[in-house]
């Protein structure tokens, strides 16, 4: 079982946050687009065990309903724990699969292997950020090293949705990400 905590103090999309002594970034810039922190939390996993922190980016002007559609988005995980590269892999096929119909994981199954393909083994302190821009694709990127991009508007909002989407790794996590600081 999954839950989250809230550990967030009310503040200005556009000063840092911290959560759980994990410090984020008021904004951030994706190409040409300044994106601002709308939502923050962590993510536990069996109720006491801390497996990130996450912090959302959208433009200023999205509303949380449109986080999916293609607009600029960033989201932030700091990692409490060690973590394989493989069990990302695996987490993103089934997550994904939750999140799509069976004909939309069949056209993206080469796009979501490319990524399955980009993860590392992550130690605590250690940061994925997932950018996407559209016209640009989706990037992730490790301790702000970029692994690689993956084009499609529809692959951005089937990636997003495992934590954003209908049926997310956690609904209480989302609905903290979604909601605006």
């Amino acid at each position: 079982l999954i839950t989250m905590a809230l550990l967030v103090p009310p503040a200005s999309a556009s000063v840092p946050v911290e959560v759980d002594g994990v410090r984020f970034s008021g904004t951030v810039d994706a190409m040409d687009q300044r994106l601002h922190l709308h939502g923050t939390g962590i993510l536990k996993y069996m109720v006491f065990i801390k497996a990130y922190a996450g912090a959302l980016y959208l433009p200023a002007s999205v509303a949380p309903d449109d986080a999916l559609e293609p607009v600029a988005k960033q989201l932030v995980l700091s990692y409490f724990h060690h973590i394989k590269g493989a069990d990302f892999a695996k987490a993103t096929r089934k997550k994904i699969a939750d999140n799509v119909t069976a004909e939309q994981a069949t056209a993206l199954q080469s796009r979501i292997e490319v990524l399955a393909n980009l993860y590392r083994d992550v130690k605590p302190g250690d940061r994925y950020a997932l950018t996407y821009v559209p016209g640009a694709g989706t990037v992730l990127a490790l301790n702000g090293d970029p692994l690689g991009s993956i084009p499609g508007d529809d692959f951005a909002r089937a990636v997003f949705s495992i934590w954003l989407g209908a049926n997310p790794i956690d609904t209480k996590f989302r609905d903290l990400l979604l909601r605006a600081l």
